[in-house]
Order: structure tokens, then C-alpha cells, then sequence
């Protein structure tokens, strides 16, 4: 059997990071206004922000379209697309790699705890690789036309300025959270590992077939199973993106930065917005994210598999 969902592979293993970057692709391009939307959330504390204040989610996304047009819905979009593309490469790449590793050559499915593993040394590696791009990202999408910095031109005008004004670890600015943030993909594959081996075997008792588990389990199966995963990792591990999102805001025109670090940021939102500032901006990642992941693994697993069939028949 070829291997399963994010699982081993004995076959070709960039099929997995081929396949990872068609998915990351097509992800951020069906839904990065709401990303934007998420970001400006989770940055605004009400105080001293150069922000627009929003009621809602579809308030949001009607005053940014209206006040910045289509390209501040796009705002951010380049290093997203970079971004997306390159961390689903990776990521899947290194986590069956790891995998594989794990089960050390057997076809025995490897336990939950070694799923967890796996993803978390996967999503480290992936995090020390991407920060710079995603904090890029963060920068441009907080762009506004009332913003008063000098604003960046685009992707590679950030990194310059950044690296700059800042030096190298200013690209590495929420690296802390976002390291926190591992136990996100480890959560969220884990579950999705779990939920996917229980899906195939109610399947296979359920219609008493013979097919491998890849055979039994449709594309409406996974994307099921990837927006189940996904809103259980959300929920458990968000105040850690809030707290990244805002350490990566651009200093103030003094150079200063607004938070000093993760324990500033974590003291100054308890201290003026609660536990709720911790979840500022969770219903339009909820909206984004959920069907994002449903998209991120159907694509995944159906370009793997075309992948795969077209290994096989050279």
C-alpha cells in the first residue's frame, strides 16, 4: 500500500512536497481576505493603533474593500503565497520523512504519540525556515493608507527594510510564540491522523471491502477530516497567534517597538482586554481556517495520488 494520508511513503517522497505546495497554493489563493481580516484583529488592542476599529468579520471585509479596494484585501499576499507554498512543502516533506523514521521500515501504523511527535519536529523545522516570510506578511496585510511609516513596496522591499532598520533578528520577531505554536500542528495532525484511521475502518466494516484505506476515503472525507483537525487545534492553541502577531508589528517611528516581548504582550492584553483579546479574531480564522484545511488536504491528498499514478505508469 502506498502511504497513507501524511503517512510513510515508499514511494517517491517529493510527491509529498509537491503535493504540499499545490495544496499551501491553492489555500491562501481561495482565502487570503479573511487572513487579513484575522491579522488586523488580532493586532488591535484599542489603543494608540493605526488600525480601523471593525464591528465584525463582514464589516471588515466591507471597509477595507471599500477604503483600500481589492488590494488591501490582497494585502500581504506574495509572502503568503510564498509562504503557504514553501511551509506545506516542507512541511509535509520532513513530516513523513519523520515518519518514516519512526516506523523504521515496518507497515505497522505508528501510535498517536509518535503522530505528534512527528509533527512537531516537523513544524519546528518548518517555523525556522519561514518566520522571516511570515512575519513579512503580518507587516503588509497592518499597511494602511493611514499608516504613518514609510510603508513597504512589496515583499522584497520589507525584508530589505527589515533587515535594515532591525537587522537579522528582527526577521525573527515572534519567533518565540510561533516556536509555541508547534504544539498547533501537532495537535492538528494528530487529530487528523486519529480521525482518518477511524473513518477507514468504520468504511471498510461498514461496506466490507477489500480497497486499501487511501481507496476508501473520498474527497468529501477529507476535507471532513482536515476542518475537524484544524477548529481543534484552533481553539486549543490560539492565544499563542495572537501573541505572535503582535510582536511582529512594525516598530513605532522612534524604532521602539510596542511590546518588548511575549511576556509584555501576554501581561498588556490580560491587563486591558482580558482572556477575550486572546481570542480577537477567532470567528474569521475559524472561517478561513476551517475550510482552508478541508482544501489544503483534499488537494493534498488527490495530487499526491495523481502523482503517484503517474510514477507508476512510466
Amino acid at each position: 500500500m502506498r502511504g497513507s494520508g501524511p503517512g510513510p511513503s515508499s514511494g517517491w517522497e517529493w510527491e509529498n512536497a509537491a503535493a504540499g505546495a499545490v495544496a499551501g497554493f491553492a489555500t491562501v489563493a481561495a482565502l487570503h481576505p479573511l487572513d487579513v481580516v484575522r491579522t488586523r484583529f488580532q493586532v488591535n488592542d484599542g489603543r494608540l493603533s493605526n488600525l480601523p476599529s471593525y464591528r465584525n468579520t463582514g464589516h471588515a471585509l466591507y471597509t477595507i474593500a471599500r477604503a483600500e479596494g481589492l488590494r488591501g484585501l490582497y494585502s500581504g499576499f506574495s509572502p503568503a503565497v510564498v509562504g503557504s507554498t514553501v511551509s506545506w512543502a516542507l512541511y509535509f516533506f520532513f513530516y513523513n520523512k519523520i515518519k518514516q523514521r519512526y516506523s523504521k521500515g515496518s507497515s505497522d501504523q505508528l501510535s498517536p504519540g509518535h503522530h505528534l511527535l512527528s509533527a512537531a519536529e516537523a513544524s519546528t523545522l518548518v517555523c525556522l525556515f519561514t518566520n522571516p516570510v511570515w512575519l513579512v506578511k503580518t507587516r503588509l496585510q497592518l499597511q494602511t493608507p493611514v499608516h504613518q511609516s514609510r510603508p513597504y513596496s512589496g515583499f522584497y522591499d520589507a525584508l530589505r527594510t527589515i533587515q535594515k532598520e532591525e537587522g537579522f533578528r528582527g526577521l525573527y520577531k515572534g519567533i518565540g510564540p510561533a516556536l509555541l505554536l508547534v504544539s498547533h500542528g501537532a495537535i492538528h495532525f494528530t487529530v487528523y491522523e486519529e480521525l482518518r484511521k477511524i473513518s477507514i475502518h468504520f468504511k471498510s466494516h461498514k461496506e466490507r471491502m477489500s480497497q486499501h484505506g487511501d481507496e476508501l476515503l473520498n474527497s468529501f472525507d477529507y476535507a471532513v477530516l482536515g476542518a475537524s483537525s484544524k477548529v481543534a487545534a484552533i481553539m486549543i492553541t490560539y492565544p499563542y497567534q495572537v501573541i505572535r502577531s503582535r510582536l511582529q508589528q512594525r516598530p513605532r517611528l522612534d524604532g521602539s517597538p510596542k511590546y518588548s516581548g511575549s511576556w509584555h504582550v501576554l501581561k498588556e492584553t490580560f491587563r486591558f482586554e482580558g482572556v477575550r483579546g486572546f481570542y480577537k479574531g477567532i470567528t474569521s480564522t475559524l472561517l478561513k481556517n476551517a475550510p482552508a484545511a478541508s482544501i489544503t488536504f483534499v488537494v493534498y491528498e488527490k495530487t499526491r495520488s495523481l502523482l503517484g499514478l503517474a510514477r507508476s505508469q512510466r
